[in-house]
């Protein structure tokens, strides 16, 4: 399974390139807050193993107001980190490497800082 190239973005960890990806569109379970936001991240020069990771929180377009957060690039950095460290090798052939996140393994990737949630029908 590959990334596609457009709308995916570009992160360099470990002096390896990457390209990541949050899905355009939720499917219908993450629409309905029923799914955790996920998203994809795989080496960027060639099609290999894919890391899916799943948040403890809803996507921001979910059609229900759940608690979401935003995915910047240095959590991606810190997650690709973590799987390294777990095993995911991006250069190996195989189904994807699955990697659930929880609230207390993101405040450990984010430096003790517990994660900033926000939640959307708050912002009106």
């Amino acid at each position: 399974m590959a990334i596609p190239k457009q709308g995916s973005r570009l992160i360099t960890v470990n002096d390896s390139v990457f390209r990541w990806r949050v899905r355009r569109k939720p499917t219908y379970c993450q629409g309905n807050s029923w799914g955790p936001m996920t998203f994809a991240v795989e080496l960027a020069d060639a099609s290999s193993r894919v890391l899916l990771v799943s948040l403890p929180c809803s996507r921001p377009d979910a059609w229900v107001g759940k608690r979401t957060m935003a995915i910047r690039p240095a959590l991606v950095t810190a997650v690709i980190r973590m799987a390294l460290g777990h095993g995911w090798d991006p250069r190996q052939a195989g189904n994807a490497f699955e990697l659930a996140l929880t609230d207390e393994t993101l405040t450990k990737l984010m430096n003790g800082q517990s994660p900033a949630y926000d939640v959307p029908f708050m912002r009106r």
